[in-house]
Formats: structure tokens, sequence, C-alpha cells
């Protein structure tokens, strides 16, 4: 297929004013927020190494910059010694930004060589702290991310920015999934369609399909996702529980085999906007994927942001926390279309 929609609706109409991100990395800058579940050592640069807890994994908090996650994985595996299965992370961070990120790394009865491991990987990257725990860090187990951007070359009218800052401060914005999700022009998205015909024979449930194919039948899901919040943020009633919803707030479907879960008027609207693109909704019948829900509101915490200029350059600083699994560009597409940054 070709032409993919890509870009989503958002209240109040396309943003008038416009930015650049990630002009370097430093403007873009993620910090990962994880409860460790015990003692750790903030690290200094000279000072002793001594790594508290117990149990037969590392846990290394570091910082890195124009390295994506699966890559700083790799190598702390190959560093270790025990290759990718050993090691864990809690979520994938962006690459062209500075991220503080937690690691595990599977390292039974070698506590004596902590000290000259963590030297090694200081080498590589700044190591802000560490611990041990009995136990691989898993995907999503973080509680959130806080984020320090800034956009440069900012243009528009400074009142009507300040009321879209108010509004998404107010009420949150669309919990659109970020365009990385899709690949180049929608290319996991091809990849996933081409794929409803080989049928696979696994059993239910999300982690039935993993790899490279669950990436993409993840990015199809997720562009289902994607229509069907754009449908009720044209329809103005993103923020309202509609009748038949299956939750507390409201959600909307990430499609599995079956469809999806919400009945009444809700589940008649997820249906009429998955049935609009046949190819994308075939891919599930093979899967064998459990429907699940996501909330279609994104709600920043912390919200906080100031407008300057320097030498004819606008800036806009903004610092917030996100949820895991949320996207600080879906947020700020909200505010101002955004430009590449170079």
């Amino acid at each position: 297929m070709s032409g993919w929609q890509l870009e989503w609706p958002v209240p109040g109409g396309k943003p008038e004013a416009s930015a650049h991100l990630k002009h370097y990395p430093g403007d873009f800058r993620v910090t990962e927020l994880l409860d460790t579940g015990g003692p750790l050592k903030e690290l200094e640069t000279q000072q002793s190494l001594t790594v508290p807890g117990q149990g037969e994994h590392l846990l290394i908090y570091l910082e890195k910059t124009g390295d994506n996650t699966p890559w700083v994985a790799r190598r702390l595996g190959e560093l270790a010694g025990c290759g990718d299965s050993g090691v864990g992370y809690s979520g994938l961070k962006d690459r062209h930004a500075v991220t503080r990120q937690w690691f595990s790394v599977q390292r039974p009865g070698m506590e004596a060589e902590d000290e000259a491991f963590i030297r090694t990987l200081q080498s590589h990257w700044p190591v802000l702290a560490v611990a041990r725990r009995g136990r691989k860090l898993r995907r999503g187990e973080h509680h959130g991310n806080h984020f320090d951007i800034r956009l440069r070359a900012l243009t528009g009218d400074p009142t009507i920015l300040e009321q879209r800052l108010n509004m998404v401060s107010r009420q949150g914005c669309p919990n659109y999934f970020g365009l990385q999700r899709f690949g180049h022009h929608g290319s996991n998205l091809d990849r996933a369609v081409a794929m409803a015909e080989r049928p696979v024979r696994r059993r239910r449930g999300r982690k039935s399909v993993g790899g490279r194919d669950g990436l993409y039948f993840s990015a199809a899901r997720s562009w289902l996702f994607n229509q069907v919040l754009a449908e009720r943020v044209n329809q103005e009633n993103w923020l309202q529980r509609l009748d038949g919803e299956p939750d507390e707030v409201p959600t909307g479907p990430l499609w599995g085999d079956g469809g999806t879960v919400a009945g009444g008027a809700q589940g008649m609207l997820e249906r009429e906007v998955v049935a609009r693109s046949p190819a994308v909704e075939a891919v599930f019948a093979s899967t064998r994927m459990a429907p699940e829900r996501r909330p279609l509101i994104l709600m920043p915490s912390d919200l906080a942001w100031s407008l300057s200029e320097q030498e004819g350059d606008r800036f806009l600083d903004l610092s917030f926390t996100l949820a895991p699994g949320q996207y600080a560009t879906t947020m700020l597409s909200s505010v101002v279309t955004l430009l590449s940054g170079s």
C-alpha cells in the first residue's frame, strides 16, 4: 500500500505555530523514572563502587547521547559476556536525544567483579547509579519518563500558543501513537499487510507474536487505534466515555483476534472505523493477538513552559512527565507544528 495516513487531527485544528525539534541532542532530554525496589548507589567520579542490593542482575543507570536503546543493550551484552538475552530494559528511548535510562545485566556470582565492570562501562557512557536485584528489567516496568525539551525557531502568536498549552495542561491531548511506530513512510504497516497472507498458528495473547513480526503487527494495531481516536476527535467526544466503554476512562481499541471488546455505540463506532481499512483489519485474522485497550487521553503531569528570545531566535522550553507508552512528540504536536531540527 501507499499513501498511509500519518497525520491525525488535534483539538482546535492544526496549530498555526511551528518550531524546530531536536536541533541538538541536548534539546531533547529524557529521564526514565524507575522504582528499583531497593537501595541504589549514586555514583561520583572517584568514589568507591560498592554495589548495594543482592541478586544476579546488575542494574545500571546510564546516560546516552545519539545511541538507540537496542544498540546499547547489545553492546552491554557484549561487554558483560551475557549476550542480548541477559540484558533487560524498560522502554525504548529516543536516539537523537540525551537520555538517562536503566538497564539490567545478568551477572550471577560476579559481585566481586562489579567495580571493574562498571569502570569499563564508564569509558563508554556516564554511569549515574548502580544496584543489584533478583530479576531482569521488563518492558513497561518503569512508571514514567520526564522530559526537558527546547523547541527552536518558534513562530506564531504567543497568546494563541499559551491558550493551547493551557488547554493541554487542563484536559490533556489525544493519546496518539508516535510516527516512529510506523516506520519510514509507513514501511512497518506495509510489512504487516504483506504478512497477512502468511497465517500463523500460535497461542492467543499479545506475546504470541514476537521479533520483527511482532513489531509489524504492533504497528498495525497502533495505526488502527490512531484512526479510531481521530474519529473520536472529529466527533468531539474523545474526552468522554460512550455507551459500551469497557473501562473506567475513555479508551480505544488495540485490535486483535475478535476485534474489540467494546460494546454498544462505542463498539459499533470502532468496528465501522476499522472496516474502512480492510487490508489492515485482515492482519488480525491470523495473529491470535488478544484485543486490548489504551486510554484516549494523554495527560502530562507537572507541565511547565517558558518563552524566550535570543539573537532573533525564539524558544519554547517545556518540562513534563508522561506515563510509559506515551509520546512526547504527540503532546508537542497538539501545541505546535513540528519541523525537522536541522
